[in-house]
């Protein structure tokens, strides 16, 4: 009973503080490393290449906004384009919902 009773002593005061906080703080840059090569450089990347296909639009492409909606560019202002999605109707649509290009003929 004496042996349980020096067992759940103080622990001994050592001079090991400041080894233990880089420990505790490792973890956390780790998992920040590995966010940021999994989820923020590739959004960050892919924002990029969207930016540069809206600012490449051009009179005549053919696109996809983010509706699904197909159809031509007609005209480009400084942040709105005009489709064409069918003969004579035109809708005028924001640059940031242009998806993608298409290949249509």
């Amino acid at each position: 009973m004496l042996g349980l009773a020096f067992a759940m002593g103080t622990p001994p005061a050592g001079g090991g503080g400041g080894q233990s906080a880089i420990m505790q703080i490792f973890p956390l840059i780790l998992m920040f490393g590995i966010f940021y090569f999994l989820l923020i450089r590739p959004q960050q990347k892919k924002a990029k290449e969207h930016r540069a296909l809206v600012d490449a639009l051009k009179k005549g492409d053919q696109v996809i906004t983010a509706a699904g909606i197909y159809g031509k560019v007609t005209s480009v202002e400084e942040n709105i384009v005009t489709l064409e999605i069918a003969p004579g109707i035109n809708i005028k649509i924001s640059k940031g919902h242009i998806a993608s290009l298409t290949n249509q003929g």
